[in-house]
């Protein structure tokens, strides 16, 4: 305030200020709860899981919590991951044999993935037009994210500076 406003009026103005910054304030923490609860809108492909509705959801502290352990659990699955590919870059390269107290092989996998160049070739040999393909399944994605107090702080210093 400057010198030429008395203490009463200085108080009056200070007390309006914080009432406007408080009731922004909560206004923002409300705005936030809301979007919190509610799932954000995003384009996806075509999903048929079974969602919960309205009234068979659970609390937001079971989401949380099973959001922060599949968080927890996807990390270390990347980090494991990065440690097989490492061994893997050694190991890939070793004949067959024992080494220590570890024996590598090789052994042929019992799993088959079609052969799309074959299939290519086929569809284009018989003027089928391209190979259907069909999308895969969503992912899940969890990301932990942070309230943002810039906006909040900004219109704070807006309201003093009327």
């Amino acid at each position: 305030m400057n010198l030429l406003t008395s203490r009463k009026t200085a108080a009056r103005i200070t007390r309006k200020l914080v009432n406007q910054a408080v009731a922004s304030f909560g206004a923002r923490v409300a705005e936030h709860r809301a979007t919190v609860i509610q799932p954000t809108a995003q384009v996806q492909a075509e999903d048929t899981t079974e969602l919960f509705t309205p009234g068979d959801m659970p609390p937001l502290d079971d989401i949380m919590t099973a959001a922060s352990a599949y968080f927890r659990a996807a990390d270390q699955a990347r980090t494991a991951d990065r440690a097989k590919r490492a061994a893997k870059k050694i190991l890939d390269r070793l004949p067959v044999g024992r080494y220590g107290a570890w024996e590598v092989s090789r052994e042929a996998s019992g799993r088959e993935t079609a052969n799309l160049d074959e299939i290519r070739k086929i569809f284009k040999a018989h003027n089928l037009g391209p190979v259907p393909m069909k999308p895969n399944a969503a992912s899940i994605k969890v990301r932990k994210v942070t309230v943002a107090t810039a906006p909040v702080e900004a219109e704070l210093g807006e309201l003093v500076t009327r």
